[in-house]
């Protein structure tokens, strides 16, 4: 979650499924408790009823197509290897002005240290209207879920050539999947 940070957010918007794409900060505390930290823009309405409902956050990276030519057998599918993490919980939202310049702050942080320097310069004025343009919000983890698919009912053979594959290939993501199934499986 705090590496492929950019996630989908899900809850109820009028009796319908409602997602919106978000940078979090992931947070852990001393007691053991995880929260999201993000915000919403104002123009959004996702945030005008999400304190009253269980929302569903969803960080699905990183991902890769798997090919049938991979495999020794033939007869094979395309498949796709993937990680992702489901967290649920119920959403706070930060409608003191100081504290949603520390979640801007800890973001800036988190995505860009070097920007926080510039922000300091900015004026008073120009960071009140951007903050007033905005919903900050938090979400303590209740439940959370990790699901991949890394070859896992293939061969040790199959699953070999996948990680070879995954390694030597310029996408990004890819290359991020075949890491991880190479620490899974330590070879």
């Amino acid at each position: 979650m705090q590496r492929f940070n950019f996630a989908a957010i899900v809850s109820q918007v009028d009796g319908l499924p409602f997602a919106t794409h978000l940078p979090f900060v992931v947070e852990e505390t001393t007691d053991g408790e995880t929260w999201l930290l993000a915000h919403f823009a104002k123009a959004n309405p996702q945030w005008k009823n999400l304190e009253a409902q269980t929302a569903l956050v969803i960080f699905n990276e990183p991902h890769a197509y798997i090919s049938p030519s991979l495999y020794e057998k033939e007869q094979n599918v395309p498949t796709w290897n993937y990680m992702a993490v489901h967290v649920y919980g119920t959403a706070e939202l930060i409608t003191d002005e100081k504290a949603a310049f520390g979640l801007l702050e800890k973001q800036m942080q988190a995505f860009e240290a070097e920007y926080l320097a510039q922000w300091a310069r900015l004026s008073a004025d120009y960071k009140n209207a951007l903050v007033k343009g905005i919903v900050a919000f938090r979400m303590k983890a209740d439940k959370v879920e990790a699901k991949h698919k890394l070859s896992q009912n293939k061969t040790a053979r199959d699953r070999e050539n996948v990680m070879a594959h995954l390694e030597h290939t310029t996408d990004g993501a890819a290359k991020s999947i075949g890491e991880y199934m190479r620490q899974l499986y330590k070879q």
